[in-house]
């Protein structure tokens, strides 16, 4: 009989080779992870560049004017 303690210890090994050998074993599914992936880094990466500009940086020249606008922002609000 196993303890409790060796069942749990292996409970994450075993969850771990069931997800590898599952992607091991896929063909249509790496395709798609990979699109995934792609979409991923676009939304991410992309958009950022795009539509988030880096508003402290612009506005603050020096990191404890950036700092005192944060704090003062989150103070007020």
């Amino acid at each position: 009989m196993k303890s409790t303690a060796s069942t749990l210890l292996s409970w994450p090994g075993k969850v771990f080779r069931f997800y590898l050998e599952g992607f091991r074993s896929m063909t249509v599914g790496r395709s798609l992870w990979a699109i995934i992936l792609i979409k991923l880094f676009i939304l991410f990466a992309v958009m950022k560049l795009f539509f988030f500009p880096d508003i402290l940086s612009r506005d603050y020249s020096t990191d404890a004017e950036r700092a005192a606008a944060v704090r003062s922002n989150l103070i007020s609000r």
